[in-house]
């Protein structure tokens, strides 16, 4: 489950790349690659939290609490992604900052997800 979760979060990372670059060529992209993106980003989440209630995994390279790290930074940056569609719904211009802070929070809990499961 947790190759799964890394599988799922990588399209999503994908995806969410395609979208940025769209973006930064103030072309506004289709509903349903945000929308694919969202549901993958969740998804991912929700068997990443799956896999943290099974056994302990990395004790012995000091990497037990990064599933859970990345867990959480994986969940601010969904919060933070409904911003981003509260704003795309309110017909408002999407700042980049927000769209920085969901790519900086998305990218570093996958960097640490990577970590938990090849180091771990």
């Amino acid at each position: 489950m947790l190759i799964a979760s890394f599988v799922i979060l990588g399209c999503a990372a994908l995806l969410g790349s395609i979208l940025a670059i769209l973006h930064l060529r103030s072309a506004r992209p289709v509903w349903a690659f945000g929308g694919l993106h969202g549901l993958l980003g969740l998804s991912g989440l929700g068997c990443l939290s799956a896999t943290l209630g099974g056994p302990p995994r990395g004790l012995g390279f000091g990497t037990a609490t990064f599933g859970m790290i990345s867990a959480g930074l994986i969940a601010l940056a969904a919060l933070v992604g409904g911003g981003i569609l509260m704003q795309r719904l309110r017909k408002r211009r999407l700042e980049g900052g927000l769209i920085g802070i969901h790519a900086t929070l998305a990218v570093s809990g996958f960097v640490v997800l990577a970590a938990y499961l090849f180091v771990g």
